[in-house]
């Protein structure tokens, strides 16, 4: 998505009316959103916020709140960030995370480095800059039987507005827990020495962290799914055909849907209260806390099961929400299970020159193989070259452009995600992929920017058009990186070997 960070978006639960959540958008943009929406009555208002400080001039060296990531260091000890600066913060992952107990302990948004969440503005009222959001999907390895759960974040030193549901889970119940940020770097801390271990949990590779995202228990989680997938236990849905267009519906593997840093931040929603404190978002607590605002994540999810599906006629795989007494709620592996099984070639993975991959500016087949796992995406090789850095720039030029150009009518009748990026959804999305190849450095592989985007005086996008020539990716070498002697991105460092080690 654009840069800021996806916007996480999903479907409001028997309201009428949509849900407008942060999208992510290429770092190019630089922004980071947060929707909330008030609750009063029967009545949403919805707004967008760009957080204070970021710049739309040029893109961000880290990952940005609406989907692009790099692997950026917190700010260290000796030089901490004021609140009105700080872009990092910390997350208390509390004891036996991936049971009952530990899913329903809050999790505690605090500052880096030992910095206070007022010193360092990491506090959920803050949820627009420096939210952080965490999404749970259990699976019953027996029957097959999914269910999702959104674990609460609270600002570390206060207390829940309402205490959050206690799921019951399966017996050997095999859960994934994926986290979302809205700032740049979000790191998993242990409430207690083993809680990381106990969770499986990881932020990235050898101190080189994802950025705005981490998981827990992911890789088991997609082994044991596709293990019960094979086995006839698990049924997974079809993503079946638009009613609209006559195409396959879009996936979050789709080079007609993905930006930059694809398979990003989750569909969570949580309510927030005047004082600071939040609360799961389901209808006893909306009820209970009169005029709460609905915060989300800004994610590339929320993007196709909220905005994307729907303009379509399509229908995001859902499961019973264990947090809001089991109505149909969507998740970020619920996606990943869905894109699995029913996208067609070329399939688009989370590529080697995102930025949430790069160790120190250059490409990581570790770090990006580590990634992958934890989305059930497989492994970098020959198999998977349709993602391979030059490929997948390829692919969206040549895929994405198309679409877009073909349903410029269907998509410009729905609202924008993220009006500060465009007008409408068609506007959106333009300038979405011209900032995602802008990102990923698309120019290095000999490859011409296919979008022109005519833009407000506010920095929106009003109008896009395409060149929708066929184009071929060059300059690389049989390991899929740039010919000897080009330099990467814009941190201008020399490219390493294929592994990035």
């Amino acid at each position: 998505m654009p840069t800021g960070r996806r916007s996480a978006w999903r479907r409001p639960r028997s309201r009428a009316g949509r849900l407008a959540v942060p999208l992510a958008i290429p770092m190019a943009l630089g922004l980071t959103l947060g929707v909330t929406l008030a609750f009063e009555g029967e009545t949403q208002h919805t707004s967008i916020q760009q957080a204070a400080g970021d710049s739309t001039a040029s893109p961000a060296v880290s990952p940005s709140a609406s989907g692009s990531a790099s692997p950026s260091p917190s700010p260290t000890a000796t030089a901490p960030a004021t609140a009105a600066t700080n872009v990092s913060c910390d997350i208390i992952v509390p004891a036996h995370p991936l049971t009952a107990e530990g899913l329903s302990t809050p999790f505690q948004l605090t500052g880096p480095d030992g910095q206070s969440p007022a010193a360092s503005g990491c506090t959920m009222a803050n949820f627009a800059n420096l939210g952080a959001f965490v999404q749970a999907t259990i699976l019953n390895p027996a029957n097959g039987q999914l269910s999702v759960y959104e674990p609460l974040v609270i600002t570390q030193g206060t207390q829940p507005a309402v205490a959050p549901v206690v799921p019951k889970l399966p017996r050997h119940a095999v859960v994934t827990i994926d986290f979302g940020f809205n700032g740049t770097n979000l790191t998993q801390v242990g409430a207690t020495r083993n809680a990381l271990r106990e969770g499986n949990c990881v932020n990235g590779l050898h101190g080189s962290i994802f950025g705005q995202v981490s998981f827990c228990n992911g890789t088991q989680f997609f082994r044991t799914a596709y293990w019960d997938e094979w086995a006839g236990r698990l049924k997974v849905p079809a993503l079946g055909r638009s009613p609209k267009t006559g195409q396959a519906c879009p996936s979050t593997r789709s080079f007609e849907l993905v930006d930059q840093d694809p398979s990003d931040n989750v569909t969570s929603t949580y309510l927030l209260t005047g004082n600071g404190q939040t609360a799961q978002d389901n209808a006893a607590n909306e009820a209970a806390l009169g005029g709460a605002e609905r915060i989300n994540n800004g994610s590339d999810n929320l993007l196709l099961d909220a905005f994307v599906d729907p303009t379509l006629g399509c229908t995001p795989m859902e499961a019973p929400d264990l947090s809001q007494g089991g109505a149909p709620g969507t998740s970020q592996a619920l996606d990943e299970l869905s894109a699995a099984k029913d996208q067609r070639a070329p399939v688009a993975l989370v590529p080697e020159n995102d930025e949430m991959v790069l160790v120190n500016g250059n490409f990581s087949v570790a770090k990006t193989n580590l990634y992958r796992s934890n989305v059930g995406q497989p492994s970098v090789s020959w198999a998977t070259w349709a993602s391979s850095a030059p490929m997948f720039c390829q692919n969206i030029v040549n895929i994405q452009t198309p679409f877009l150009a073909k349903n410029e009518a269907l998509l410009a009748t729905d609202g924008s995600p993220v009006a500060g990026v465009g007008d409408n959804l068609f506007t959106f999305m333009a300038n979405r992929l011209s900032m995602s190849f802008t990102n990923l450095n698309c120019q290095n592989f000999g490859l011409i920017n296919p979008v022109t985007v005519t833009l407000d005086g506010n920095g929106a996008a009003i109008d896009a058009t395409f060149n929708t020539t066929p184009q071929q990716a060059a300059n690389i070498n049989n390991n899929g990186m740039p010919a000897a002697g080009q330099r990467w991105g814009r941190h201008h460092h020399q490219l390493m070997n294929p592994s990035g080690m």
